[in-house]
This record gives structure tokens, C-alpha cells and sequence, in this order.
């Protein structure tokens, strides 16, 4: 999987190509993408997505409807390389989990407004707050969404601190689900690639 800085259909690999990468290479994408993921309490993951990781959800996509007409790959490339950071932001897709189905609806209820309650802070920064879902409301009245698209917009004195080995904390401060931790220097050397 060759990384372009920009997904389009020339980039991606055939069917067949991508067919024999995936059965190498899976277990490396399966390793970057746990590095990537940020466990905010007993109920918050945070999967920061890389091209490495949308070129792999585009392709696994493509593979599974086995699509290779140029309007479905087009189609699929639409829908997710929104995600791929753009060098001045780290872009996640947020879950909340819950097994059990009875207290996953209850708590959906109680976190009304969780994904605007997400934030990185930054050693000597303020905090940058998410901007979430901005393909889509992803709550009611009633409930949120289990799954959140949010970026974090850092200003260039911040992408600098970030470059220059700054500590990192990522939290949440809404109500009903006060959490935060320091990332892993391992975690943060991975999401300092994407800061341009």
C-alpha cells in the first residue's frame, strides 16, 4: 500500500493486487491502527485515523462488495478520505461502548454532547476542543450516536509543540463522563506523523 498524501482512484490498489498485499500485510495495518487507538475510560475509544488506515477501510470496502467500476470506488473515497488528517489536525472516529444493550441506551441518554466534550490538551496549550460530526447530526433530543467523527484543529504554535515532543493529554470534561490521560509517548510519536 503505497502512500500518496492524497487517495484517488489511480492510488488504490486493483482487487487482485489488494488481495494478495492484504494477506501479508494485514497484521501491520491491525498494529498501526492499535498503536492509533486511544481507550478514554471504560466506555470511550478513540481510533485516530492515518491515510494508512482510510487507504485500508477503502480498500477492505471495495474488496467486500466487490466493487471496481470507477463511480463506486469514487463513491467509497467520498465517503472516507474526509478522515485522512491534513497536516495541522488528528481526525478519530470516537465509540462509545457498551455491551450490555439495556445500559447502552441509558447512558446514550445521559451523554448527550459528549463528542463536543472531547478535547487534546497539549503541554503550554489551551485546550483544543473536537468539532464533531460534521458530515452529520449524530444525536437527537433523546440520545447520541455510538459513533462520532471528531478533529482536532491545533494552531501552528501547537503543531510545533506536538512536532517537538510535547506531552499530550486527551480528555473529556462533559458531565456525565469526566475522563483523561496522557498519551503514550509510542501513541503520540505515531500521531505526530500527521502533523505537517
Amino acid at each position: 500500500m503505497q502512500l500518496t498524501g492524497h487517495i484517488t482512484p489511480e492510488s488504490l490498489m486493483t482487487l487482485e493486487a489488494y488481495t494478495k498485499w492484504r494477506k501479508v500485510h494485514k497484521p501491520d495495518v491491525i498494529t498501526h491502527r492499535k498503536l492509533r487507538s486511544v481507550q478514554l475510560g471504560d466506555h470511550v475509544n478513540l481510533q485516530f485515523e492515518s491515510e494508512t488506515t482510510i487507504r485500508y477501510q477503502i480498500q477492505e470496502m471495495l474488496r467486500i462488495e466487490k466493487v471496481f467500476e470507477e463511480e463506486g470506488i469514487l463513491q467509497e473515497i467520498d465517503a472516507y478520505a474526509p478522515l485522512v488528517p491534513s497536516g495541522t489536525n488528528w481526525k478519530a472516529t470516537m465509540m462509545i461502548e457498551y455491551t450490555d444493550v439495556n445500559e447502552r441506551k441509558r447512558e446514550l441518554a445521559r451523554l448527550i454532547g459528549v463528542e463536543d466534550r472531547m478535547f487534546v490538551e497539549v503541554e503550554g496549550h489551551a485546550r483544543v476542543y473536537a468539532i464533531a460530526d460534521e458530515d452529520l447530526d449524530r444525536e437527537n433530543d433523546e440520545k447520541t450516536s455510538a459513533v462520532h467523527f471528531v478533529r482536532f484543529e491545533f494552531d501552528v504554535p501547537t503543531c510545533s509543540a506536538i512536532k517537538a515532543g510535547a506531552a499530550v493529554k486527551i480528555g473529556c470534561d462533559h458531565t456525565n463522563y469526566p475522563a483523561h490521560l496522557e498519551v503514550s509517548a509510542d501513541t503520540l510519536a505515531s500521531l505526530a506523523g500527521d502533523i505537517a
